[in-house]
């Protein structure tokens, strides 16, 4: 019974002063906690180079994906299919 009566206690004494999500939006200040600012700047041309890249980037890893999906499915019916357990 005093194991409880240390652990309510304990609980009692830990706790501790929550702020609640709306608090934290009103108090925030977006001028102050984010700011992100570029020294270079990039031409349409060199955006659309970089767009071109990872497109062909995402292009190049859905293929070897389907790859290995496929492989591991056809791997998966063999093995079920025609192995003898």
């Amino acid at each position: 019974m005093s194991f409880t009566a240390h652990m309510i206690a304990s609980l009692k004494h830990n706790k501790r002063e929550r702020v609640s999500a709306f608090k934290k939006m009103k108090d925030f200040k977006e001028g102050k906690n984010i700011e992100v600012y570029f020294d270079k700047k990039v031409t349409k041309y060199q955006l659309k180079k970089i767009r071109d890249k990872i497109q062909q980037e995402n292009k190049y890893r859905l293929r070897k994906n389907i790859i290995i999906f496929t492989i591991a499915m056809l791997i998966l019916i063999y093995a079920i299919g025609f192995v003898k357990f």
